[in-house]
């Protein structure tokens, strides 16, 4: 007990503490001194003068109940409606033991309206005063260097990330704004609401520069509006991020981050068909090859999520290959994860991971995709892309693998390029091989490009904005289909697991997306102006550099002009000519004579006549 009050004292004597104690002794006498004089109309009565003894000792039971109550364990800074409860009762308390004394000590002149009068004043001098100086307080606490901010969404995420803002000191929230026109010019925790209309012009008056996103829940194409309107009014954006992760505790509200582009480049998702998704993985023995790639990485930690009975991981790179065993180790410890060093190209090897396993599932996404990369060094994309793919197909035949899915591209549409080109092939290679097959069931998916993959121009133009630009971009008309990679391998796994065998299934990519306007807004995103001949004074330049070797304005994903929908409303597929696997094998033979023994140009030749659309772009 002793403890106890010799820890309250010492409380009691930090120096905010004693000076609220010190402001609440003037304050209380002062609250009964109005209420007297305003009940005797402003005239004062000489027979109260032997009572003065009552107004100077209020603070002496008031106080002790005030720090009974915990009012002055309230941080001033950050106090919140809750204090106005604890003065309530606090005040009420002491009138109730200030009319008991009036009423014993007998002091007959004193006007007994004047103590309801009192309770009144007390309860605004006592409350008022904390409000006041928590004001004060916020204002001084504000940096000179804080960003004065607007927070779009007045919900509750937006509430509490000016909570959030107001108690730290990088940014100062000024105001709101919100898309429903019953909180236009009202105030919320101080901060007034004006509607998306008037964003440019409060924003020039309180000289904001920033908007701060807190709409974690609001659909894609509603953000992409905001996004654009907020940028037409030549203001920077910043964003939550998504409330899964703020209810998770893995984020906090005042975890402000840029804007993204897969935040806008992105689509409402489809619902998963989970019949299609967990088909061909659960209880079954899966393997991915290019495991460590941006595609094989998320391959992997989608299947392990669906519960396989194993997981193989194949990737001929070390490090990508430690890197997500690493990852799946910690997220997924449930799943028995085997990792094996090795290239698809390795007959031998491949037979025996497929036999030892007893592999069940294939997803095959070893390749070289970066198109210079592969023109630069053809055998060596070849070898891999087409080789490759033959060997794991051959062996998944031999082993009666249940089914082998090749993970394509867009490229391998009338290829330009030799990556493109040998993708097709490959895709030639396993329709030959469902053709001919009895057990494994052979399918492909086609797709464009990923947001974040390894040779995406995302990556790139983020690097390229972080050391100031320049931006490169190729060609000023150069348009590309985008697809966030969780979205496309989840239909990967949908596409293959619906396939009978042969097909070619074709990724819904939604609309293209031109280069140009896709640097520009990355520009904007990370805060900085475009400089070009109409704004000399901006920050970053986007030069043309031409297109590349084997590069294409556009691409396509299709080839033929009859393509099947199929039970999911983004998956299609396509019937397309192929080559029987009886004449595919001598030219695929004769391919891999080709590249062992350094012939480049006939090695391309051969090409051209297995995929009767490649044409190369130098032709």
């Amino acid at each position: 007990m002793f403890q106890i009050i010799k820890d309250k004292i010492a409380y009691l004597f930090k120096w905010e503490i004693l000076a609220l104690l010190i402001v609440d002794c003037l304050l209380l006498p002062l609250a009964l001194f109005t209420a007297v004089w305003l009940r005797l109309g402003a005239e004062w009565d000489p027979r109260i003068n032997p009572h003065l003894w009552i107004f100077f000792s209020l603070p002496l039971w008031t106080i002790p109940l005030f720090i009974q109550l915990g009012l002055y364990r309230a941080i001033i800074k950050f106090l919140d409606d809750t204090v106005v409860y604890i003065v309530f009762i606090g005040v009420s308390a002491s009138v109730f033991v200030l009319t008991m004394l009036i009423h014993f000590s007998n002091a007959l002149a004193f006007p007994r309206t004047a103590i309801i009068i009192y309770w009144l004043f007390a309860l605004v001098y006592i409350g008022g005063s904390r409000f006041m100086l928590r004001g004060v307080l916020r204002k001084i606490g504000y940096n000179a260097n804080a960003k004065a901010v607007a927070v779009y969404g007045a919900g509750s995420a937006g509430v509490q990330l000016v909570s959030s803002l107001i108690h730290g000191f990088e940014y100062a929230p000024m105001f709101f704004i919100d898309d429903d026109e019953k909180k236009w010019h009202t105030t919320i925790r101080g901060v007034k609401v004006y509607s998306p209309a008037e964003l440019a012009k409060v924003s020039q008056l309180y000289n904001i520069e920033q908007v701060l996103l807190a709409i974690p829940s609001v659909p894609i194409s509603r953000r992409r509006e905001i996004v654009q309107a907020i940028e037409n009014c030549s203001l920077y954006v910043k964003t939550l991020p998504g409330m899964a992760a703020m209810v998770s505790g893995e984020v906090k509200f005042s975890d402000i981050k840029d804007v993204d582009i897969e935040d806008l480049l992105g689509r409402l998702p489809v619902p998963a068909n989970q019949e299609l998704l967990t088909k061909n993985i659960v209880n079954k023995v899966v393997l991915v090859t290019g495991a460590g790639g941006s595609i094989g990485s998320e391959l992997t930690r989608q299947i392990a999520n669906l519960r396989p009975q194993k997981l193989i991981l194949l990737d001929s790179s070390e490090f990508a290959l430690y890197t997500i065993e690493q990852e799946l180790r910690i997220h997924y410890a449930y799943i028995k994860i085997s990792v094996i060093l090795a290239s698809v190209t390795n007959a031998k090897t491949m037979e025996q991971i497929l036999n030892k396993y007893h592999v069940n599932t294939i997803y095959h996404a070893a390749a070289y995709k970066h198109v210079p990369m592969v023109e630069a060094n053809p055998l060596a994309g070849l070898e891999n892309n087409v080789l490759g793919t033959y060997v794991v197909a051959q062996a998944a035949l031999n082993a009666k693998v249940d089914s082998m899915v090749l993970i394509s591209t867009d490229k391998a549409v009338r290829p330009t390029n030799v990556m493109g080109a040998s993708k097709r092939l490959a895709e030639l290679t396993l329709q030959a091989f469902a053709d001919y097959s009895g057990h494994t069931v052979f399918n492909m998916v086609r797709f464009g490009n990923v947001l974040g993959s390894s040779g995406s121009v995302v990556p790139l133009f983020k690097r390229q904005i972080k050391v100031g630009g320049p931006i490169t971009v190729t060609h000023p008309d150069i348009i590309r289909y985008f697809m966030t990679i969780p979205e496309a391998v989840e239909l990967v796994i949908q596409a293959g697991n619906m396939a009978k065998g042969g097909e070619v299934f074709v990724l819904d990519m939604g609309d293209p997306v031109k280069i140009v306007d896709l640097a520009k807004k990355m520009i904007y995103l990370s805060g900085f102006t475009v400089r070009d001949f109409e704004h000399v004074d901006g920050d970053i330049e986007i030069k043309f550099t031409g297109l590349r070797p084997g590069e294409k304005l556009y691409e396509e994903l299709l080839i033929g002009d009859n393509p099947h929908q199929t039970e999911h409303p983004r998956i299609m597929k396509a019937n397309e000519k192929f080559i029987q696997l009886s004449e595919l094998k001598p030219k695929l033979a004769l391919l891999g004579d080709c590249i062992r023994s350094g012939e480049a140009e006939q090695a391309i030749l051969l090409l051209q006549e297995l995929v009767r659309e490649y044409k190369p772009a130098a032709l």
